[in-house]
């Protein structure tokens, strides 16, 4: 048995920034040998990978991919550093592999599927995909988040993808009726997502604590506005049914048809069908999204290269 600790894997880890799981077969592929461990990795391109983790990578695909009988589906972010290299054809086949994988992965977190064998080749992790094609393109690669949906009885999963990945929408709709009778109310529906950025699909999903504190917010407005007391609870309730129309998928105008909701769309063809139709959940994915973008400033960055210029 090779002659190591669960503290050099750690050190290892912190050295490298591999995953733990390659730390340890790089462990024991070198019987222990810290320093070969680390040439180890290297010569497989994973520690390579790892010094390029502090760059910022913002760019990238948004993908989304339904399983063939439209009941399980997973929509993926994975970053790079720039755009060129997005959509470049070895970025898009990795994208296209990793979601592959999650989709029928057991993982629930970033962590978990980077530990997990990548499912179309048993000699390698998924941290490794990833850790070889950065290897190859030179950028930092990573998979940032994953969201996968699996339906619990009948109806339908559709997606959206906006800009060539940009944006990505799942939706999920519970019904009996007939897949292929739900499916363009489906994409439309996950196409209203992307353009209108709902929160949560109905008014009773609103968290009690957000709508309490946009009330609060509203009657401040109204009473800074000089507004009578005696109306402000009306005015209040008026603009939180108009918050509610901002924020819950089914109170939305439809962007097909302003003058008719989602909700009245979804029981359009609820009618049609002599089946009910729920939107039970959705996930909406923009590309980069509460990632600090690094900014250059060239301007500043030449004037003080110059002052430095005797």
């Amino acid at each position: 048995m090779a002659n190591f600790t669960n503290q050099d894997v750690m050190k290892l880890r912190e050295q490298t920034g591999v995953g733990m799981m390659d730390c340890k077969k790089a462990l024991v592929a070198t019987d222990g040998n810290f320093d070969e461990a680390v040439k180890y990795l290297r010569e497989k391109g994973m520690a390579s990978a790892a010094k390029k983790a502090s760059r910022i990578a913002a760019e990238g695909i948004v993908k989304c991919l339904v399983a063939a009988d439209r009941k399980s589906a997973v929509a993926v972010e994975v970053n790079c550093e720039t755009d060129f290299v997005a959509r470049s054809e070895q970025f898009v086949e990795l994208v296209d592999k990793i979601a592959a994988h999650l989709l029928t992965s057991d993982a629930a977190t970033v962590e978990q599927a980077l530990e997990e064998i990548y499912c179309a080749d048993c000699g390698k992790t998924v941290n490794v995909l990833i850790a070889e094609a950065t290897a190859a393109i030179g950028e930092k690669i990573s998979l940032r988040r994953f969201t996968k949906f699996a339906l619990d009885g009948n109806g339908i999963i559709s997606s959206y993808i906006h800009m060539g990945g940009k944006i990505g929408v799942l939706a999920e709709l519970k019904s009996d009726a007939a897949q292929d009778d739900l499916a363009e109310l489906a994409f439309n529906i996950c196409m209203q997502i992307a353009a209108s950025k709902p929160q949560v699909v109905g008014i009773a999903d609103v968290d009690a604590s957000q709508l309490e504190a946009e009330k609060e917010i509203l009657t401040v407005q109204a009473r800074n506005e000089g507004k009578p007391e005696a109306i402000i609870g009306k005015m209040v309730e008026g603009r939180i049914h108009k918050y509610y129309k901002e924020v819950c998928l089914v109170e939305q105008e439809y962007v097909r048809d302003t003058a008719l909701t989602v909700k009245q769309v979804i029981a359009d063809v609820a009618k049609k069908t002599g089946k009910d139709i729920t939107v039970t959940r959705f996930v909406r994915y923009e590309l980069g999204e509460g990632i600090e973008k690094r900014v250059d400033n060239f301007v500043d960055e030449i004037a003080e290269q110059l002052k430095n210029i005797k």
